[in-house]
């Protein structure tokens, strides 16, 4: 982003320097152009449609009118080449459409352009060389017209290398793709301005004609060999990002990743990740705005429903770009500065799941064969939740209680061995453990039945879970025995909690609606606890002594003393 002040800089350096040096140009060298006035014209043309068919590089245009600008040059002088080359530019940017907040890149192209031209043409006048010279008459001519194209070439290379610097802070390699591009062109386009000014000297304005096809031809050539250079760049990078889409296996990784490779490989200001709720109606999920991430209300959207809505709807890739397109279509919340839009379905299984919606401030941002990218990012993505929320499920399924809901024992395992590797790494000061039994529950069971013990576990599950929060961790360890794991909470305090376990758990009685009795009503029962703490390192130097005192403590201290009380291990 170019700040207001460079930008004023730059347009006082223009007004400075340009208009006074081009009068300054005229004066100095004065061009006879007495009855040309339509070969001029007719070059200007040439000039413009070279301005009008760039290469853009790295967002740099790379424009095939060095040639013509030799030609003009050594045909009418230095002034009316720098003319020419002034309305090229104001061609090439009218042809980009560029924003009123980009117009300073006209002062910035036009004091180059300018610079570059009145500097190679000095030093082709200081070594002797004229803007009219016969190049038939003496073969000194030809070096010394060379000289031109040369000094041209190497200080358009510098002054765009430090404008780069100086104007976008951009420090690249001088010899990187930009520099291959300009010498590969320079090298093949500056020998056809040698023939077109021959050719002009001969047969007239029919040198035109005859240079101007092939230079066309050329021109077409070369945007269309960038051009799938480009769209073979694009699905080298949708492939290397649907890899890494693959190898992740949480959802929420897999949404932040293929947010943030678009936005980084495609010009995106706003991005939205819409989901199919319910086959009802479209929910904004993620957000992007500018660089931070968004959390504002978005009202959800029903098919043919805004942008999006029609997307749903019809299932086709949908791309404008200007407001001015998708103005009619629009609904609800939309950025006020977008302009370019495209919005793709995310497919799978031959249905719609989710919308993706991307929006640039830039007219004219996004191409059909960026459209045909991102449509296929959009399919790996969807493999990509598919086999995440697949892997999601199945990991749920085996570290859960499939009763209860809680992490199962070899969860509680696994995380143990881990905090105790942490107590190792001076990560952790101490682990306490809490194990939990119910007291007496083979008698509810008995009495009431298994379907009644299952629903007094599931209660007790729910009420451990809203008595620990996210102080500690929560397990079924088996049966009717439940453990607690606390990290960095000292006996003392874990004694507190077990003790506020206990007392909640006594004081407030199980509801039974599945029992055996023949009244079909509900049933309040009384159920206690018995409770067994241990504490590392206090306690226990690894995670199997660990378990195993707090069981003693469970069953020495609580159980054998009368039940319904907290034990802890005491060496």
């Amino acid at each position: 982003m170019v700040s207001p002040k460079i930008k004023t800089i730059i347009w006082l350096a223009w007004i400075v320097i340009v208009p006074l040096g081009i009068w300054m140009t005229y004066k100095l060298f004065p061009p006879e152009i007495s009855g040309q006035e339509w070969d001029i014209l007719a070059f200007l043309v040439l000039m413009s449609f070279g301005a009008s068919m760039p290469m853009v590089i790295s967002n740099i245009p790379i424009f095939l009118l060095q040639w013509v600008s030799l030609a003009v040059f050594l045909t009418f002088g230095l002034f009316v080449e720098m003319v020419l080359a002034q309305v090229a530019i104001i061609v090439l940017l009218i042809g980009k459409r560029i924003r009123i907040n980009q117009l300073f890149r006209f002062p910035i192209n036009s004091l180059m352009f300018f610079i570059v031209s009145l500097l190679s043409g000095t030093v082709y006048y200081m070594i002797g060389g004229k803007s009219t010279a016969d190049f038939l008459e003496t073969s000194s001519n030809y070096w010394l017209a060379a000289v031109y194209p040369i000094v041209y070439y190497v200080l358009n290379q510098l002054f765009l290398s430090f404008f780069r610097f100086l104007v976008y802070n951009q420090k690249e390699d001088f010899f990187g793709k930009n520099f291959i591009w300009e010498t590969v062109t320079s090298l093949i386009t500056f020998p056809i301005g040698f023939i077109l000014y021959i050719l002009y000297k001969d047969v007239g304005l029919l040198s035109i004609l005859f240079v101007g096809v092939p230079f066309a031809s050329l021109s077409i050539i070369l945007n269309l060999y960038y051009s799938s250079v480009k769209i073979n760049d694009y699905l080298q990078k949708a492939m290397e990002i649907g890899h890494e889409l693959a190898e992740r296996l949480n959802v929420d990784e897999i949404i932040d990743l293929l947010m943030e490779k678009l936005m980084t490989m495609l010009p995106v200001d706003y991005a939205y990740l819409l989901d199919v709720c319910d086959d009802h109606e479209l929910r904004v999920i993620r957000s992007f705005e500018k660089d931070g991430v968004k959390s504002a209300e978005i009202n959800p959207l029903r098919k043919n429903e805004g942008i999006s809505g029609v997307v749903w709807a019809t299932e086709k890739s949908a791309l404008f770009n200007t407001k001015k397109e998708w103005k009619d279509y629009a609904k609800g919340y939309m950025p006020e500065s977008a302009e370019s839009v495209l919005c793709v379905p995310i497919v799978r299984h031959n249905k719609v799941v989710a919308v993706l919606f991307l929006a640039s401030t830039q007219k004219r941002a996004y191409k059909k064969s960026q459209l045909m990218i991102v449509d296929i990012l959009c399919s790996h993505f969807a493999i990509s939740v598919e086999n995440a929320r697949y892997y999601e499920e199945t990991k749920e399924k085996s570290e859960r209680c499939a009763l209860t809901k809680l992490f199962n024992y070899r969860y509680f395992e696994n995380l143990l061995n881990e905090e105790f590797e942490k107590l190792q790494n001076n990560q952790r000061q101490q682990l306490s453990l809490i194990i939990l039994d119910l007291d007496h529950f083979k008698a509810v069971n008995d009495t009431y039945g298994h379907q009644s013990g299952n629903e007094v576990l599931c209660d007790l599950a729910c009420r451990l879970t809203a008595l620990i929060g996210d102080k500690g961790t929560v397990a079924r360890y088996g049966g009717e025995e439940f453990v607690i794991l606390l990290s960095d909470v000292a006996k003392a305090e874990a004694f507190d909690i077990a003790e506020h376990v206990r007392q909640t758990i006594a004081n407030n009685q199980f509801t039974l609606t599945q029992h055996m009795e023949s009244d079909c009503e509900a049933l309040l029962i009384n159920i206690t606890v018995s409770i067994g703490i241990a504490t590392a390192p206090y306690d226990a130097d690894d995670s199997l002594t660990l378990i195993r005192y707090a069981d003693r403590a469970l069953y020495v201290g609580a159980k054998r003393a009368g039940r319904n009380r907290v034990a802890e291990y005491v060496k």
